[in-house]
């Protein structure tokens, strides 16, 4: 007997986390549900397409009504779900959890959220549901390689991640290409960074301390800047053990300019201001105007990048582990790097909740699943993972 899937947002990345669940997670059904039915049609098609069979099921269904949620988690016995809807429906979504007794993972992004999730997690032991949020490539998987990264020392002190997923060839004037909810996107570009800094839990501006790092060709020089997001649970759990944790975006050079245009101009704004008296949202105008050039299409080759500096000790000795994954385009599936890496790191965890193999509660990702437990998974999907220690010797 097998289990019964959901996914809340039958987009980019949650058919990419669908095919996943089929592959690996011994599903009955997927639901791909969706606000709008025709868009949870065509992921059920190219699932069941993918698949060779009907093992996905579409339903429109409105994640903004946690109740209507509720209820469908429960007539359709789902053991576990994934909400792939925008960061701020996940509260909501995580009440829904609990009520009817369905795991669920996220792909999260906002701090604010998260810690408020985290607040419920007596409440979601209690009735004995599991939630993991904040998964997907970053953060998420980018979590789960930094314990890879401290699981090759002895004790880690300072912990650096870069990361990115951009096209392979890149088109001015942005030399970028997304392929999720701009929603997440301008999140990313607001508010403050939780990480550790001098052993504590510091807050960090988004959009800066910019860098350049230098990878192997093709990629070439990037340069590299503070987002928010991508620590929010890590940071508190390592805040008193390491020194230092900290996560920058990777960009081509030049996309940080055309960022802090957007900001000076006020455009990452929700508050909103008149035009012609009527009242407008900034940010809103921004995702209108900004995401239809940006918009990923069929022809959009990309790739991701993380890569984890992990620095301490090793059988009493200084010692450093580099932990590097490269990613890229699936042909054979159509699937983006992104998808993948976004997609796949939230059903690798929705799978585990399935299983059993992670305890009740709301569990941040860190605390999950070992790093080398996930490196297993990801590998037996066709990650190249790549660790190199230094100094122990």
């Amino acid at each position: 007997m097998g289990y019964r899937y959901a996914i809340l947002g039958s987009g980019r990345q949650g058919t990419a986390a669908a095919y996943d669940l089929h592959r690996f997670g011994e599903a009955d059904v997927v639901f791909m549900t969706d606000v709008e039915l025709s868009q949870a049609q065509r992921a059920a098609e190219r699932l069941n397409r993918l698949a060779g069979s009907d093992i996905a099921r579409p339903m429109e269904l409105d994640a903004t009504d946690p109740a209507r949620v509720t209820g469908f988690l429960r007539d359709h016995g789902v053991h576990a779900f994934v909400s792939a809807v925008p960061y701020f429906l996940n509260l909501g979504l995580t009440q829904a959890a609990i009520q009817a007794g369905s795991g669920m993972t996220d792909l999260g992004g906002n701090s604010e959220v998260v810690l408020e999730q985290l607040e419920r997690s007596a409440e979601a032991a209690e009735a004995g549901v599991a939630i993991v949020p904040d998964c997907g490539q970053v953060p998420g998987m980018g979590t789960s390689l930094i314990l890879y990264a401290m699981e090759q020392l002895d004790e880690a002190r300072d912990v650096y991640m870069w990361d990115c997923g951009l096209p392979r060839n890149p088109e001015p004037p942005w030399d970028y290409r997304l392929t999720f909810s701009i929603e997440g996107l301008t999140n990313e570009y607001t508010g403050d960074c939780l990480f550790v800094r001098d052993g504590r839990l510091a807050r960090v501006p988004a959009l800066e301390e910019v860098e350049e790092l230098e990878f192997a060709a093709p990629i070439g020089r990037l340069e590299a800047f503070t987002t928010s997001g991508g620590l929010t649970t890590a940071a508190r759990t390592f805040a008193g053990r390491l020194q230092t944790l900290q996560n920058k975006t990777l960009r081509y050079p030049g996309n940080h300019a055309h960022l802090m245009v957007m900001r000076e101009l006020g455009l990452f704004n929700l508050k909103p201001v008149k035009v012609d008296g009527q009242p407008v949202v900034p940010r809103h105008v921004l995702h209108t105007l900004w995401d239809p050039q940006i918009r990923a299409d069929g022809d959009t080759i990309d790739f991701i990048l993380i890569r984890i500096l992990a620095r301490g000790q090793k059988d009493g000795r200084p010692a450093e582990a580099q932990v590097d994954l490269v990613h890229d385009y699936d042909p054979e599936t159509g699937f983006t790097a992104m998808e993948q890496g976004t997609g796949w790191h939230a059903a690798i965890m929705t799978e585990a909740i399935a299983r059993g193999e992670i305890p009740p509660g709301v569990v941040p990702v860190e605390r999950a699943m070992t790093g080398a437990q996930f490196v297993d998974e990801i590998r037996r999907r066709g990650f190249q993972v790549e660790l190199r220690t230094m100094g122990s010797r």
